[in-house]
């Protein structure tokens, strides 16, 4: 399988990769304006956009997918379920990403003991055993678990594809996250979350401990951090051009 990328802008290049739901374009819309100074890769997870679906959505059976996009060296800015996938990615080719973003990743298998990720960990479980059927009532039940902007309306047919992918979703925190091979990588790595969930913030924290990455907090718009956009895209620029060396 070869993803769908989508290629905007002019600069050292950027591979976004996106969480649930939605894919590429919706997701990191607030960042297109950063095509001026940067090459924007968007990447589409299968089934999402122009990419050809699994059978389920699978960070274990992505990441190698996003690792092949790693034909030049680039930095890597993933949010969410996306995040689990690219540490994995990153981890396989470490000497091809020059830094390593990842945004309020649910790799709660770092973090297990800690009161609010074991809670959370426990909702998930009931939400996809328990759920109902239904994906719009199905993805309304998500957003409430993450803490995302519950969608108005009657779903639009890309996102009650992106809910039925979900649906089918394996759970995130069985990911063996390599934090020793992250640790060791030569790239700067960035941390960032939402300030609005204990869990995520939890995650946040290991990482920042564990693999040396750097420690961000952006509020007011829960787990879709990059939807701040200002905010969001002048403290990633401040660490991409460090990482460039400028």
């Amino acid at each position: 399988m070869t993803l769908h990328v989508e290629r905007l802008g002019d600069g050292p290049p950027v591979l976004l990769v996106h969480g649930s739901v939605t894919g590429a374009r919706l997701t990191w819309r607030e960042q297109l304006p950063l095509a001026e100074r940067w090459t924007l890769l968007l990447a589409d997870r299968p089934g999402f956009g122009e990419s050809p679906p699994l059978e389920r959505s699978d960070f274990e059976a992505e990441a190698p997918f996003v690792a092949e996009l790693l034909d030049e060296p680039v930095h890597v800015v993933a949010h969410s379920y996306g995040g689990v996938i690219s540490m994995l990615a990153a981890a396989m080719r470490p000497d091809a990403v020059r830094s390593l973003t990842v945004v309020e990743p649910p790799a709660f298998g770092v973090a297990r003991g800690d009161p609010a990720v074991e809670a959370f960990v426990a909702r998930g479980i009931e939400l996809w055993t328990e759920g109902p059927d239904d994906a719009a009532a199905f993805l309304e039940r998500f957003f409430g678990l993450v803490g995302s902007r519950p969608i108005p309306g009657r779903l639009k047919p890309e996102l009650e594809q992106g809910a039925r992918l979900l649906m089918r979703e394996r759970y995130p925190w069985e990911a063996q996250i390599p934090l020793e091979e992250l640790a060791a990588g030569p790239f700067p790595k960035l941390a960032v979350s939402g300030g609005h969930d204990d869990a995520f913030e939890a995650v946040c924290d290991v990482l920042a401990e564990r693999i040396g990455a750097e420690r961000a907090v952006i509020t007011g718009q829960g787990h879709g951090v990059q939807r701040t956009g200002t905010p969001f895209n002048e403290r990633l620029e401040r660490f991409l051009a460090a990482a460039e060396g400028g």
